[in-house]
């Protein structure tokens, strides 16, 4: 059966808007974490929409799709390295007693990361055949990544974030933030930024931008804004919620 045949047609693509759980605390570190995880989650089953109904043999549609796949799995592989390599020694070095739920992440999101390079290798193929077989195989793809991005962050924002927001301070973040190297372009970082700030509440929306660099926030204002809601209806159809 067609991948079509398990989705509603996306003629008026609605946006999640499922929110952190209300017993968690939002400084700024947890406030970015679950932005990132719902932005991923978001379009993730948005691209299984799109892709579902796109014609297999429209080669401009399928780049545009994986296109955006690949700069989600770079992104996502991204956040889990620093994590793995920053965020959780940070903490680990407030409350020690983390450990056994830093372990258990760990061993998850392996996983989770094979499924991420399994996605780009699934978007290649449809790239390059550009035939009904490979993007039925993107659509469910992206959908089996969905789920488990959802499993996985759930967990992650129940166990997890609320230690972080009890023990690590804004100075150890802001440590953290400086020894970060996204490997994502200028053009790609802004999209990003739209892709979160869009279904973000006004508390969560403020303490995004209030960490950026003013220079950010001036070229979000000037540029970004623009160019992000532009990228969102060419890959949309439709305009972002905000």
């Amino acid at each position: 059966m067609p991948a079509a045949a398990a989705l509603r047609r996306p003629s008026a693509l609605r946006t999640p808007t499922d929110g952190p759980p209300a017993d968690v605390p939002a400084p700024r570190a947890v406030a970015w974490e679950v932005l990132l995880h719902r932005l991923v989650r978001r379009e993730l089953r948005l691209l299984a929409e799109l892709s579902a109904w796109a014609s297999a043999d429209d080669a401009e549609r399928a780049r545009e799709l994986t296109r955006h796949a690949d700069l989600l799995g770079r992104l996502l592989l991204h956040h889990h390295t620093t994590e793995r390599e920053l965020v959780w020694p940070a903490l680990l070095r407030a409350a020690p007693s983390a450990r056994p739920l830093v372990a258990r992440w760990t061993v998850r999101v392996t996983g989770l990361d094979d499924r991420l390079r399994g996605l780009s290798t699934t978007a290649r193929q449809w790239a390059v055949a550009c035939s009904g077989k490979a993007r039925d195989a993107f659509t469910l793809a992206c959908l089996d990544l969905a789920d488990a991005v959802e499993e996985q962050t759930a967990e992650e924002e129940r166990d997890l974030l609320p230690l972080l927001a009890a023990h690590l301070s804004s100075a150890a973040w802001a440590e953290v933030a400086r020894a970060a190297r996204c490997p994502l372009s200028r053009h790609e970082r802004s999209l990003v930024l739209g892709l979160a700030l869009e279904d973000a509440c006004a508390g969560d929306r403020a303490r995004l931008l209030a960490g950026l660099p003013a220079s950010t926030r001036l070229a979000w204002r000037l540029a970004g804004r623009r160019r992000y809601r532009a990228a969102v209806v060419r890959l949309r159809g439709a305009p972002p919620a905000q």
